[in-house]
């Protein structure tokens, strides 16, 4: 750039000229002070040769994985637990309870098959009526005999009275006999109506007493039976007691 000097107008060049200097020496100061460091010293390895190419490179670090980032865990609000509801919980058991209630199944007994009665024929029911014949006559037999017995029984307790009070018309009393005495003996009889023996069984404890039964006894033969012979088996041997009062 080409600068017109002015003689007659000096200070604003002069100011420029020092305004010039100031910026030059500024920038000096500066630039030393930038570059007053000393380089640090370059270190050079010679080689013979060149390595192989597998030596030479060096393996390059495989690449880093990125660590797993954890995502923020979910804040949980704590809930307060409902109240159960016992209606609700009971319609519900009932209803689990009525599948296995359906899947029980009842079993039906086994039916044992009834055997077949044979065929009647008419031997077989020939046999039936005589069987039930015998029974019944059976039975009618046993009702006579049962009737029969106790029509015996009967005779027989009539004619033993009749032995006893026969007996006892012909006691001569002693004096002195208690009402309560009571003279047992056991009598033999033969089938006319005889005394084959006569023995004591229990004394009456009065000896006069006793010894007028057994003599009335004796004089009382023949003692009175029953017509009917087949009832005197039931009189051969008979246990007779006498008291002075019945």
């Amino acid at each position: 750039m080409e600068l017109t000097y002015h003689q007659p107008n000096r200070m604003p060049a002069a100011m420029l000229a020092l305004l010039v200097h100031t910026l030059f020496f500024a920038l000096l100061y500066f630039g030393v002070g930038w570059h007053s460091e000393q380089p640090q010293g370059m270190t050079v390895d010679m080689w013979d040769a060149l390595p192989a190419a597998t030596s030479a490179s060096v393996a390059e670090p495989a690449p880093r994985e990125p660590e797993p980032v954890e995502p923020p865990k979910p804040v949980v609000k704590e809930v307060a637990p409902a109240k159960p509801e016992p209606i609700k919980a009971e319609i519900e058991l009932k209803d689990k309870k009525k599948p296995l209630e359906k899947v029980t199944e009842v079993k039906k007994p086994i039916e044992v098959a009834k055997p077949v009665p044979p065929k009647v024929t008419e031997t077989m029911r020939a046999e039936q009526a005589a069987k039930a014949e015998m029974e019944r006559v059976r039975a009618e037999r046993a009702a006579a005999e049962a009737a029969q017995a106790a029509a015996n029984g009967r005779v027989v307790d009539e004619f033993v009275a009749k032995i006893i009070a026969k007996v006892k018309r012909n006691i001569v009393m002693p004096p002195d006999v208690p009402d309560n005495a009571k003279a047992e003996f056991d009598v033999t009889l033969l089938p006319g109506g005889s005394v084959l023996n006569t023995k004591l069984a229990k004394s009456s404890g009065n000896v006069a007493y006793d010894s007028a039964v057994e003599r009335a006894i004796l004089k009382s033969q023949p003692l009175p039976l029953p017509p009917d012979a087949s009832l005197f088996k039931r009189f051969r041997d008979l246990h007779l007691g006498f008291k002075p009062v019945e």
